[in-house]
């Protein structure tokens, strides 16, 4: 467990409007809820997409992501509760276990598959897409692995665990301290009613998603299942979050890229010309 430095906000962001996640389904039959979807890409900058998937029932996750390939952004895949197995065209094959988290950059392009393997018949987890940069679209493919027990941890002074995938928080450094995008990505626990700041820089892109319980955020009440977009202004230092009773969420938040977006699929470039070449690399054989 690491020494938090205490912080508390000066200015809190607030919320800026909320947003109800849409269940669907994604590879091969497995139930998610897609919570930030195409339409918010530009408001949420660089994040792309954030699903997240969780079941008692095998028969809504088993059949899991067969082989299918990404180019030009990162995925992260946080698991709450069970296993992931991956394995990608770069030779890369790995088990992220329950608190676990894979960081894979498909750069250039990969193809991977990530099947569930069953904990007690749970299965609970987030993936973010994170997009790249122009310049690095084209990347060689790269991936790790971090063990739940090797992600930074920290219980503040009012008794709230903060798990920090990314980024930092009270002092305490990621899993994944820095990249492209110098992302926040942050597990709050709440075991009981509290309270925690939380620092963000200004001009970060931001949201928070509540997998139980209920929060306020920023002086605006957030129920379970919703993702509550941030307000990005220069004047606030970070965001305060209350609990009345036992409540989880994620915080997550990046520099915006500024740059244009074209999507197809699960490939993500900056123009039309880019994609229509990423289909066709794929298609020749030409992926990592």
């Amino acid at each position: 467990m690491n020494t938090p430095t205490p912080f508390r906000v000066s200015r809190s962001r607030g919320v800026e409007r909320l947003v109800a996640g849409m269940p669907t389904q994604d590879g091969a039959g497995v139930k998610l809820v897609r919570v930030l979807t195409q339409d918010l890409q530009r408001r949420l900058d660089p994040f792309l997409m954030l699903d997240n998937f969780g079941s008692e029932n095998p028969g809504d996750y088993i059949a899991g992501f067969p082989d299918h390939p990404h180019r030009g952004f990162e995925t992260v895949t946080y698991m709450l509760t069970g296993c992931m197995r991956h394995r990608d065209s770069v030779g890369n094959e790995g088990l992220i276990n329950s608190g676990g988290v894979q960081w894979m950059t498909a750069g250039r392009g990969i193809i991977h598959s990530e099947m569930p393997e069953q904990q007690d018949g749970l299965m609970e987890g987030f993936q973010l897409w994170v997009n790249l940069p122009s310049n690095l679209k084209m990347t060689q493919p790269g991936w790790r692995d971090i063990p739940g027990g090797q992600v930074p941890e920290f219980v503040s002074a009012e008794g709230v665990r903060v798990r920090v995938v990314a980024g930092h928080a009270h002092g305490v450094a990621g899993a994944v301290p820095e990249g492209t995008v110098d992302p926040v990505f942050l597990d709050l626990h709440f075991d009981s009613p509290g309270s925690i700041d939380i620092e963000l820089p200004a001009g970060h892109n931001g949201l928070v998603y509540v997998y139980r319980g209920g929060l306020s955020v920023g002086g605006s009440p957030v129920p379970h299942q919703r993702m509550a977009v941030l307000e990005t202004r220069p004047d606030a230092d970070g965001v305060r979050f209350i609990a009345e009773a036992p409540s989880r969420a994620v915080l997550i938040a990046g520099r915006p890229l500024n740059e244009p977006i074209a999507q197809y699929g699960p490939f993500v470039m900056n123009t039309r010309d880019e994609l229509m070449q990423a289909v066709r690399d794929y298609q020749s054989g030409n992926f990592a």
